[in-house]
């Protein structure tokens, strides 16, 4: 809230009161995913990665789950919580690297591969997941790999993630798809090696949808709730953050002590900046925009689901 007005400041109290009025009148939980904007972070009753708030939403006894992140997040909590009402607060929040691959594509890929297992990264719409053997996210997608009898394993939709996972997993085929995620994939080497110039004794925490290149040269790799658990409990004192800025928010809240630097100033998600104080109002009083999946799409997704959270 650096350099607002007291007229901003009024206006933010003002939606701090009606968003608390309203959570309370209808039985809704809020979470958001650390990529949000750190106001929105601040109000919700959660802040975590995507499988932790979906898992975090299916125990609550709310009856209205606020989703303040982007449409596949929102639809893995319907996923686990199908007697819930969950809403996504911004409609037009998507995810570019959710949208690189559709259902009909991996049919067509598995129609290619028939002896294959198919491994799909969390960051996915239901339907393609609906076609997946089994999820994972980046903090357990080695571990899921490892898991599989096949040898022969395709992985969906982020090919930097799969190639992290195959050399990590050099006994398994990885058969990847081409996709990528368009912020994580702004950051070049040159980037890291700019802020290692500027800044020599700080570790390098990258998450592993970055560029392979950037992954090689990292102290540390890491999903966001992994990224931020290593630098709050590290000794050391100054640290390079390769993953989408929203997690300097509690990192530099948690962490007074330390110094955050962003490795590329290109790491700005705009999917996920678009959720306001405004939009959360907004989606409570008029309990807007509903996430809804077919049943036979949404038993399909959880299975694969459940399957990963049976290996984790």
């Amino acid at each position: 809230m650096t350099g607002m007005n007291g007229e901003d400041l009024e206006l933010i109290q003002e939606l701090l009161n009606e968003i608390n009025i309203l959570r309370k009148e209808k039985k809704a939980v809020i979470v958001s995913h650390t990529y949000q904007r750190g106001e929105v972070q601040d109000i919700s009753d959660l802040v975590g990665d995507s499988l932790e708030l979906s898992r975090y939403c299916a125990s609550s006894d709310a009856e209205v789950i606020v989703f303040c992140g982007v449409h596949f997040m929102a639809e893995s909590a319907k996923i686990l919580s199908p007697g819930k009402t969950v809403l996504l607060p911004e409609r037009d929040a998507g995810c570019p690297l959710a949208d690189m691959i559709t259902a009909e594509d991996l049919r067509e890929l598995k129609d290619r591969h028939k002896d294959a297992a198919v491994v799909c990264y969390i960051n996915s719409s239901a339907e393609v997941k609906a076609e997946s053997d089994i999820c994972c996210t980046s903090s357990n997608a080695v571990n899921v790999v490892k898991s599989l009898k096949q040898k022969d394993v395709i992985f969906v939709p982020d090919k930097n993630l799969g190639s992290y996972v195959a050399k990590s997993v050099p006994g398994k085929n990885i058969i990847l798809w081409e996709g990528f995620c368009p912020t994580h994939y702004r950051a070049r080497l040159e980037d890291l090696i700019k802020a290692k110039e500027l800044h020599p004794d700080a570790l390098v925490l990258v998450h592993p949808e970055c560029r392979p290149e950037i992954v090689e040269k990292a102290d540390f790799v890491g999903s966001t709730k992994a990224i931020i658990n290593y630098a709050s409990k590290s000794s050391h004192d100054k640290f390079i953050i390769g993953t989408e800025m929203g997690v300097l928010h509690s990192l530099t809240k948690n962490n007074p002590g330390k110094k955050f630097y962003l490795l590329s100033q290109g790491f700005v998600c705009p999917n996920m900046k678009k959720t306001t104080l405004k939009s959360v109002v907004n989606s409570l009083k008029e309990m807007k925009y509903r996430i809804e999946l077919p049943e036979e799409i949404r038993t399909k997704a959880l299975r694969a689901l459940q399957r990963m959270l049976e290996v984790t």
